[in-house]
């Protein structure tokens, strides 16, 4: 399996719905913003196996203090073979200079941040005014 990242804008909304629904996120509902947002954020890793989107990640940011990562998606026949921490530390890598990167977590989710660096933010809780329902 030969897997290349990329930080491309050159991608197909079929492709992304397809990602999006086989991880059930509510956000596939909402093709345009999804699509829209994705190709808006500061920055978009995606990985491909040869033509075929196989995940993607995303970070939004100030651009010099602060980022956040908001998705990290990989289609599940690929998860748990590391296609999600190379994404990952594609972005981290670009913004490992930055005083603050963040994100938020749930679910399985939580051990793999937890084993790529990251973890609970002192005391903090997650808030969120939330239109989807996967959570």
């Amino acid at each position: 399996m030969k897997i290349t990242i990329l930080e491309t804008r050159e991608i197909k909304i079929d492709d992304i719905l397809v990602l999006y629904k086989a991880n059930e996120w509510s956000s596939a509902s909402k093709p345009n913003e999804l699509y829209n947002g994705l190709l808006n954020s500061e920055t978009l890793v995606t990985a491909w196996e040869g033509k075929k989107l196989i995940g993607l990640g995303n970070a939004i940011s100030d651009g010099f203090l602060t980022v956040y990562y908001p998705h990290l998606l990989v289609l599940p026949e690929y998860q748990g073979k590391g296609i999600g921490k190379l994404i990952l530390d594609r972005m981290r890598e670009k913004y490992k200079h930055f005083h603050m990167q963040m994100l938020t977590a749930d679910g399985k989710s939580v051990e793999f941040y937890k084993k790529n660096g990251f973890e609970r933010a002192g005391k903090t809780e997650s808030m969120w005014i939330y239109q989807g329902n996967e959570h």
